[in-house]
């Protein structure tokens, strides 16, 4: 605080000025409604590094519903850490691509961070946030939900539910910083595992962009600035872009046909992403080496000249 500040009381507001007085009550009662009732995912019923991550890395930006087919069969093809990182990288962005799981880096990072945790950490995940995002393609969020949900050993989750549910109930600014402030001061010590899981239950199932309050029994009423005063705002939610006809659709219909296919010469390729492929057309062959060569530059895909001709390939 400047001398300035301090002559005219000037200071920034704390967001846990938020808060409501009583705490330890908002806490018990998210808790309590948690553990009394809440939808059942399989990776909930775990405390293994390994199988927490996979769920993580699937549900960024994928219905849960479908993450969770996906996640058993991801699991019993490749039970364990060791399995994975022994696998080939083209088995492993064949089964993203199958599965719709969405952008295709995630399955070779998660592929890359497996043969890390078995090359430098001998197979044991590591239990500390700023470890776990030495992995490939983890980032604070993943790290922090891993460290919570395996070893109970992580930070207040703070995902667009949880910004939703803040902003609603307490006034919390529409700031990344307040989020996390306060987001920290609400969350019990040492109970990662259950708050997370708990306010992000709540998020989902009550506090949705069209609220539940009533029907889901909302354990946070009797302290909820919007529930009392009928205003629902909430933060702005980036819109996801249109997969039907993106560039990601096409790259990941490049890696369903050569994860089918195999090693294909251009034109042979180009019919199988899309049905008006024409070699000298707009979607021709200088339209199809730009999606491969993306491909290429993320390590998926590679190029090779095979009489007369260029072939491609996923790399192993």
């Amino acid at each position: 605080m400047t001398d300035a500040d301090a002559e005219t009381g000037d200071t920034a507001a704390d967001p846990r000025d938020c808060l409501p007085g009583d705490v330890a009550a908002v806490q018990d009662a998210l808790v309590s409604w948690y553990e009394d009732d809440h939808r059942s995912f399989p990776w909930r019923e775990t405390t293994d590094a390994y199988e927490i991550l996979v769920s993580e890395v699937m549900s960024q930006q994928t219905q849960l519903q479908r993450v969770e087919t996906a996640w058993h069969e991801f699991l019993e093809q490749w039970p364990t850490v060791h399995d994975l990182a022994a696998a080939p990288r083209s088995e492993v962005v064949g089964f993203w691509t199958g599965h719709s799981l969405g952008y295709n880096n995630r399955a070779r990072y998660l592929h890359e961070a497996a043969q890390q945790v078995v090359s430098e950490y001998d197979g044991a995940f590591p239990e500390d946030p700023d470890e776990l995002e030495e992995l490939m393609g983890v980032g604070p969020y993943t790290a922090n939900a891993v460290a919570s949900f395996a070893f109970d050993n992580g930070n207040a989750v703070v995902d667009t539910n949880v910004k939703r549910v803040l902003h609603r109930a307490f006034g919390v600014p529409d700031s990344a910083d307040a989020f996390e402030v306060v987001a920290s001061a609400l969350m019990p010590a040492g109970e990662s595992r259950v708050w997370n899981n708990a306010i992000m239950e709540l998020g989902g199932v009550a506090c949705e962009k069209t609220p539940s309050c009533d029907e889901a029994g909302c354990p946070w009423r009797p302290w909820c600035d919007a529930y009392e005063t009928g205003d629902f705002t909430a933060p702005d939610v980036p819109e996801q872009p249109t997969f039907e006809g993106s560039r990601r659709q096409m790259r990941g219909r490049v890696v369903k046909a050569l994860s089918r296919h195999g090693e294909l010469a251009f034109d042979t390729l180009g019919p199988r992403v899309r049905v008006d492929y024409a070699p000298e057309g707009e979607y021709g062959r200088e339209w199809l080496r730009g999606l491969v060569d993306d491909l290429a530059d993320d390590g998926l895909a590679e190029l090779a000249e095979r009489d007369g001709e260029t072939v491609v390939r996923l790399r192993e």
